[in-house]
């Protein structure tokens, strides 16, 4: 295994740390966070809501998926999706994927975490829907953080179309949020 290529994967995941929310910033929130705080709130929600659900994920699967979930945006950056509307699908999900293949290099794991970041983007096990449901809860929270800390009304829109949660528990985490946002 070569260590200069371990590098370069971890100085691509560094870049994350770098790299502000777009949709916080473009709605005015100062010193909005980081993809990596967000991947990091989505990982750790992803790590709890697994703890309620009954049926048995894999833990691995799940933590790996979660933090892998935006690593594209060490190349390709936090375009808003606004902006990937004008954009089609295939186009979104090829440029992210050759960002992926070229962040993991010549690891040779990177066929390993490929496959979490593919299986993550087809939607087709209980784990990715986990993640994904923790992608929204983790965004959720952080708007009513923000809301809360800098009384920024134009976070509302994200409570305006309120995403379909996958799993029952991660609704009812997101039910008691909406409450405690209608409370404060």
């Amino acid at each position: 295994m070569s260590s200069s290529d371990v590098l370069q994967l971890l100085l691509h995941g560094n870049k994350l740390k770098q790299t502000a929310r777009s949709g916080w910033v473009q709605r005015g929130v100062a010193n909005a966070e980081d993809v990596a705080a967000h991947s990091y709130g989505v990982t750790f929600t992803a790590m709890v809501l697994v703890q309620m659900i009954a049926k048995p994920l894999d833990l691995e699967k799940v933590l790996s998926m979660a933090i892998l979930h935006d690593l594209p945006e060490g190349l390709t950056t936090d375009i808003p999706s606004p902006a990937w509307r004008f954009l089609p699908n295939v186009t979104k999900s090829d440029v992210e994927r050759r960002a992926v293949v070229e962040i993991l290099g010549g690891v040779p794991f990177a066929p390993r975490l490929m496959g979490y970041w593919e299986e993550l983007n087809r939607k087709g096990t209980e784990e990715a829907l986990l993640v994904h449901d923790a992608d929204k809860l983790d965004m959720y929270l952080q708007a009513m953080v923000y809301e809360q800390q800098t009384r920024n009304r134009q976070l509302a829109e994200f409570w305006e179309a309120p995403y379909k949660f996958h799993f029952a528990e991660a609704q009812q985490v997101f039910d008691e949020l909406l409450m405690l946002r209608m409370i404060e």
